[in-house]
């Protein structure tokens, strides 16, 4: 197969990459057609899962290899084109796309192959919650534990852990437990059929509530050798380069999902607008240009902020093993900035809309901006950003991100 350096693989790449954006267009249209109802419902997402998998996207969205995967600037692409029409199936896409990295980030290029391979072949659906190393951490009591079986067989993992999108549909959930003799945080990858496992949805959220969100219960559930993903550092020190990126990416693909809904809420009420379904006849009333422009600008702020912290993602994910000690710090500034730019877009564009037009259903945009970005305080995300800015810490950004 020709590499990507080459002529005709540059001119390969290119057309994958456009038959992958078309393909994630003609998803978004379907999800469009009927997102109100979904939304209306809030059922886990069985349906759309098998849409996305069905399209293919389940097994382009992983980790880029000869062959197969996609790139980053393309995978976020697909993301928020996809959240764009329903931002619960884009937090969904989002979060696949990032723990479907997991082999990558905590056990290594090389070794991550295998799995890789296999996700794509079977189209595993992937989902996560794996924690942030903080100060403090090791002396509060793990919500997740692991003990070793006899003969190095593996070990059982009990505990509870809530996650945020497919719990209940997910080929691969994975998260990060504390071994009860060594003390060493494991990343592990767990099926939910798994034995032991008890799956407990969350109902009747303000908003994504088309995700399937919910919490894990844990009882003595085997985690084989094979199901073992690596070690997640217990702080930022001793954590390796490429590791340290695992969080920001994660947030930094979330950041798209937040400005798909920002542009898919604003995309809806100019349609409104045009068709004469809004609160003032779009004519040439000042007033309206004027609230528009605002709008449309904001929202082409927050893009501009997100795609430089998304091609500076992409370079340090291009270089790997080889990442420079101090690039995840520089990293993780650009995707706090980024955050706290789309943040502020997608609830002011979200709440604005509101006023703008009478329709069914527009009020799912701020409902699901809120429900993104609630748990993500912008205070915090300021003072880290403030001090790598004024300190020219290497410490990574690490916002509060559970």
């Amino acid at each position: 197969m020709p590499t990507t350096s080459s002529p005709t693989g540059a001119r390969a790449t290119d057309a994958q990459r456009r038959a992958l954006l078309r393909t994630a267009r003609d998803v978004a249209d379907d999800l469009a057609a009927d997102a109100i109802a979904r939304d209306q419902a809030g059922l886990p997402p069985v349906d759309e899962t098998a849409r996305l998998r069905e399209a293919g996207l389940l097994a382009a969205l992983t980790p880029p290899w000869p062959g197969r995967g996609a790139d980053w600037r393309t995978g976020c692409a697909v993301i928020r084109a996809i959240a764009a029409a329903d931002s619960s199936v884009g937090d969904v896409l989002a979060r696949h796309y990032v723990h479907a990295w997991s082999g990558r980030f905590y056990a290594g290029h090389h070794d991550a192959t295998a799995l890789e391979e296999t996700s794509v072949r079977e189209q595993w659906l992937w989902t996560g919650a794996v924690r942030t190393p903080a100060a403090g951490a090791d002396t509060d009591r793990p919500d997740l534990t692991l003990r070793p079986q006899p003969r190095n067989t593996g070990y059982v993992l009990d505990g509870r852990r809530s996650v945020d999108t497919s719990v209940a549909v997910a080929d691969q959930i994975v998260v990060d437990a504390v071994c009860a003799v060594t003390g060493d945080a494991l990343v592990v990858r767990i099926p939910p059929g798994a034995r032991g496992m008890t799956i407990e949805p969350a109902h009747d959220r303000l908003g994504q509530r088309v995700a399937g969100a919910g919490d894990i219960l844990l009882d003595r559930v085997a985690v084989t050798p094979e199901q073992v993903l690596g070690r997640r550092p217990h702080d930022e020190e001793s954590t390796t380069p490429f590791t340290a990126l695992a969080e920001p990416a994660l947030r930094l693909a979330l950041c798209h999902v937040g400005l798909g809904i920002a542009e898919g809420a604003l995309g809806e009420a100019r349609d409104l607008s045009r068709g004469g379904r809004a609160y003032r006849p779009p004519g040439q009333d000042p007033d309206l240009l004027l609230t528009y422009g605002e709008l449309a600008s904001a929202a082409q702020t927050a893009t501009a902020v997100v795609d430089r912290a998304t091609e500076v993602m992409a370079q340090a994910l291009d270089t790997g093993p080889h990442l420079d000690a101090e690039e995840p710090a520089g990293v993780a500034a650009l995707v706090a900035t980024a955050e706290t730019v789309t943040s502020k877009a997608a609830l002011h564009i979200t709440a604005r809309v509101l006023e703008l037009a009478d329709a069914p259903g527009l009020d799912r945009f701020w409902r699901n901006a809120r429900v993104l970005t609630a748990h993500r305080p912008a205070a915090h995300r300021l003072r880290s950003i403030g001090e790598h800015y004024l300190n020219s810490s290497h410490r990574v950004v690490a916002a509060a991100f559970h």
